[in-house]
């Protein structure tokens, strides 16, 4: 610290200084033209110094390092040590993990697993603890997480508090297992989840201690929860994508309580329009002041989960800082970590560390799959149908006259219902939920995947039985991931051998496999206003509206209740 303190009053060079930049500044919301002195990783001076190292940025703006206020890296589809690889580049320096995925799946093992192989990387990964493993009581995941199981981990380093609480009727209702938790972690930062909570019911949510949400989709519901105090991550994932809309909701009197997040993006959408930065330059696309778009990536995150030394350009603070070229596209020329150069013009400059570890593999326990049956007996020829919703995750319940033959469902290539099945994975049950969609396109095959929000079972969904039982087949083979089969045939498949989520394959691995998927997905006729393994993963999730189908069968989101797929 002494060290520090001399460099800051200019009586020794700094290890490092950034010489003539454009300093954003986000407490005052303007720009600062100066020197950025760095010294141990720290920023310990603004203004004119000498440095042992300086670099002149010739004017280049100056931007604090970006932070995700919600993401979920499972879905990625890669370890932490590869998602650095991915985000780094585009200028995201820190990220507020909630490992809910892989907690469904492995429990404390799969968080302790988040932990570990977070270390060692030049990104700052907090977690928040999963709330809800499972997320309701409707379907079977691979663990169940009590208040007692999760304070094992409550005091370990960078916990910060109580993943998005997703069983928002629990918190309402008074649930004892749910209040446990909140109770649990009450001194620190719980998480919400809470699409279309409003009124009566949202005061309820807030004073069970919930201070966030992720989940709106219309101007006026962020404006009510940030009137009620509130922060609202307005999220622009792969699937959803919240922002155009939102973002009509945001005024300089209340934009100190709106966050950015990703929660969901994918390495396809990430390489091609960026992650937190495209957040920010979409912002500004829609009438946002550029700076006022950037606070909110960075200072407002920060400050929501009390990140010390996070969010800004400013003595004490940590020099995790990104050169950008200009306040309209938001590109991202460099990135500093800590003082340390860690990425330029796109390329990462680091290396990372895999981390093996035999807990969060061979996770897919099937037996017996030809005696799986995905026959859906119907009488009336009237069915409930889960209509999809383009780019969104939000389903709306659909009666549909549906073709019949012996009392069965009949597929019909001139409309567009196909079968849906959840397949319980994790105990081999034999538990196989059956369902119908529609939106979803698919034409000559089945696509499966290991990836079923939140339990993530398997799901597949296919337009005859044969290349469903096919494609479940191809899942077992790999202990996990996504795949698309037509004919008997397997067309393509991205292995995701961790957790049955994850890959600590190369990017250029999983972006080649993906590319491949996706191709494939367009010439097998699936929607292209959809994504086409992202939607199909959250068709499992039973708290999103209106219906969802899960291991045990077709559910009623808004009625919260089993219902059968046959309407009498």
């Amino acid at each position: 610290m002494i060290e520090r303190i001399k460099v800051s009053k200019g009586e020794k060079k700094a290890e490092l200084v950034l010489k003539n930049c454009n300093i954003i500044n986000v407490f005052n919301c303007k720009i600062e033209k100066g020197d950025i002195a760095i010294e141990d990783g720290i920023i310990v001076g603004i203004g004119n110094y000498k440095g042992v190292h300086e670099i002149d940025l010739e004017g280049k703006i100056v931007s604090p390092g970006f932070i995700d206020g919600h993401v979920h890296i499972e879905s990625s589809l890669v370890t932490p040590p590869r998602f650095a690889e991915i985000i780094i580049p585009k200028g995201t320096t820190t990220i507020i993990a909630d490992p809910h995925e892989i907690a469904n799946v492995c429990g404390l093992d799969g968080i302790d697993y988040m932990l570990k192989s977070s270390k060692n990387i030049p990104l700052d990964v907090y977690i928040m603890l999963p709330s809800c493993v499972p997320c309701m009581d409707f379907e079977n995941s691979g663990a169940r997480l009590l208040a007692k199981d999760l304070e094992l981990m409550k005091d370990r380093e960078n916990i910060l508090g109580l993943g998005e609480m997703m069983n928002y009727p629990g918190v309402i209702d008074g649930d004892k297992i749910v209040h446990d938790k909140l109770d649990l972690m009450r001194d620190m930062i719980i998480d919400g989840h809470a699409p279309n909570v409003m009124g009566n019911r949202l005061n309820t949510y807030i004073t069970a201690g919930v201070m966030t949400d992720h989940e709106c989709t219309k101007a006026y519901e962020l404006e009510e929860k940030v009137s009620r105090g509130m922060y609202v991550h307005i999220r622009e994932g792969s699937a959803t994508r919240n922002l155009k809309e939102l973002i009509k909701g945001v005024t300089v009197q209340n934009s100190r309580r709106v966050l950015f997040c990703t929660d969901d993006k994918q390495p396809f959408d990430i390489n091609n329009e960026g992650h937190i930065n495209y957040n920010v330059k979409s912002a500004i696309k829609y009438g946002i002041d550029p700076i006022i778009a950037i606070q909110m990536a960075s200072l407002n995150i920060a400050e929501c989960y009390g990140l010390k030394g996070k969010g800004a350009i400013a003595p004490g603070y940590d020099a995790d800082i990104l050169v950008l070229d200009n306040l309209k596209d938001i590109n991202v020329m460099e990135v500093y970590k800590k003082g340390q150069l860690v990425a330029k013009n796109n390329e990462v400059l680091f290396d990372i560390e895999v981390v093996e570890d035999s807990r969060v593999l061979n996770t897919v326990k099937i037996n017996e799959i030809d005696n799986i049956s995905f026959d859906i007996p119907l009488k009336s020829g009237i069915a409930k149908v889960i209509q999809l919703i383009e780019h969104n995750i939000i389903t709306k319940n659909v009666n549909r006259e549906v073709d019949i033959e012996h009392n069965k469902f009949k597929f019909n290539n001139k409309k567009d219902i196909l079968k849906l099945a959840v397949i319980e994975r994790h105990k081999n049950t034999g538990n196989v939920g059956l369902g119908l969609v529609e939106g979803y396109g698919l034409k000559g095959g089945a696509v499966a995947l290991s990836i079923a929000h939140d339990s993530h079972n398997i799901i597949v969904v296919g337009d005859n039985d044969e290349d469903m039982k096919a494609a479940i087949r191809e899942l077992k083979r790999v202990e996990g991931g996504i795949t698309i089969c037509s004919n008997g045939n397997v067309l393509e498949t991205l292995t995701l051998e961790v957790g049955g989520l994850m890959t600590n394959s190369s990017i250029e691995e999983v972006g080649y496999k993906l590319e491949r998927l996706e191709e494939i997905a367009k010439d097998k006729g699936i929607n292209p206003n959809i994504d086409p393994f992202l939607t199909l993963a959250f068709l499992a999730l039973p708290v999103i509206p209106e219906l969802k189908l899960t291991d045990s069968g077709l559910f009623d989101v808004n009625k919260f209740e089993f219902v059968d797929i046959e309407v009498k």
